[in-house]
């Protein structure tokens, strides 16, 4: 293992720190060609990814002599937007050592796990590559974005089709192998404008839509109570309501947003199924309302006696006694567009979730450390290295 890992560590990651790459606008043009030069500069076959200009992806490459495995790792290098300047104590754009964390926009979601990945990446090099298989490492745009043109189109398009996915996020290295799907829908009902003096001269569209909304919660109460599993749920969420133009007139139009959230073994083209189901036994006229699918990508549930899971946990033991826990997930990550591609998908790295998205964000160093050194040891694992590290500082 070279010397000063920490420092090299922080170093990477002030450098990305320093490269402006919010959503909006999603840009990631300078950051992406800061982490290609890095890869091809270590020998990796390195391929500037684009669907949308100005959104660039880096894919790079790396094959052993043996047969084995394709194990890819993953980070977006998008991050949200500044927010509210004054809430930071710090320049947002320049890393801030102290107190062993790493301050700055992204340090924690997602350029703490991209800095790793990049020190990963040139450390196997350093040992001569994988012995077997091939590694890709990836960096995305477009993750803040729900991804269109970040991961679901190096997917799409063929460029990263791997047999495990390893994700950079906050989990304080830990495990995050399950993650549930997601499903968006709208219904939109429509009436008859009148004065609100005289309201059965109209046909109220709001009214229409309450009748609908309140059929599905007294489904989804009953039916979603029995869906759990282990500490996962089946959820709904009315996320948007909107309906009428003025308090004196019925309204003519209403809309509602749908959001669930759906265990692995659901799928969303049944969920859809089973919304619109609901929505139509109702007995409303159907010239009168529509059911739309907005969005939705299955979950998925990596075995936890998968190769990459087993080596996870192997290496978390090795390299620091204790044993992986194995989180649950709120939100959705990148992994979710291989969801039905039969592959182990595992989210990994520094940071507490809680630090995303926050004024003053940070990682521990320790856990940047952590991780590199666990994740090598996965590497190792399950495709080896061609050769022995050279002596530290060499």
């Amino acid at each position: 293992m070279p010397k000063k890992l920490d420092s090299d560590l922080v170093s990477i990651l002030s450098d990305l720190i320093a490269l402006p790459s919010p959503y909006p606008p999603g840009t990631s043009v300078e950051i992406c060609a800061y982490a290609a030069q890095r890869l091809k500069k270590a020998g990796y076959k390195v391929e500037i990814a684009r669907k949308t200009k100005g959104v660039d992806n880096v894919v790079a490459r790396m094959k052993g002599k043996g047969r084995g495995p394709a194990i890819a790792f993953n980070a977006h290098v998008d991050t949200v937007g500044v927010g509210e300047r004054a809430n930071w104590k710090s320049d947002p754009f320049t890393a801030l050592v102290k107190g062993g964390l790493v301050h700055g926009l992204g340090a924690g979601n997602c350029k703490g796990s991209m800095a790793v990945q990049l020190w990963l990446a040139e450390e196997i090099a350093r040992r001569g590559g994988p012995a077997k298989g091939e590694l890709l490492f990836t960096f995305v745009a477009d993750e803040e974005n729900l991804g269109p043109d970040g991961m679901e189109f190096l997917r799409k398009s063929g460029k990263v089709r791997p047999d495990a996915l390893i994700l950079g996020a906050q989990t304080e290295n830990n495990l995050i192998v399950a993650e549930r799907g997601v499903m968006w829908a709208r219904i939109t009902t429509r009436g008859k404008a009148a004065h609100a003096g005289n309201p059965s001269a109209g046909d109220n569209a709001i009214l229409r839509m309450m009748r609908l909304v309140g059929a599905l919660q007294a489904h989804y109460d009953k039916a979603l109570a029995r869906r759990v599993k282990g500490a996962m749920k089946s959820t709904v969420n009315i996320g948007m309501f909107h309906g009428g133009h003025n308090t004196n007139v019925v309204p003519s139009s209403c809309t509602v947003e749908i959001d669930r959230r759906l265990l692995p073994d659901e799928k969303v083209k049944d969920a859809f199924r089973e919304l619109k189901a609901v929505v139509d036994k109702v007995g409303e006229s159907r010239s009168l309302y529509t059911v739309e699918f907005l969005t939705g990508t299955n979950g998925f549930f990596a075995p936890e006696n998968g190769a990459a899971v087993g080596a996870f946990e192997a290496a978390v033991k090795a390299e620091t006694g204790r044993t992986v826990k194995f989180l649950n997930a709120t939100g959705v990550s990148d992994g979710r567009y291989y969801a039905d591609d039969g592959i182990e998908i595992i989210n990994f790295g520094p940071g507490s979730g809680a630090q995303g998205h926050a004024a003053n964000e940070s990682v521990p160093i320790a856990q940047m450390v952590e991780a590199a050194t666990i994740q090598l040891d996965v590497v190792r694992r399950l495709v080896g290295t061609a050769r022995e590290p050279r002596a530290p500082g060499g």
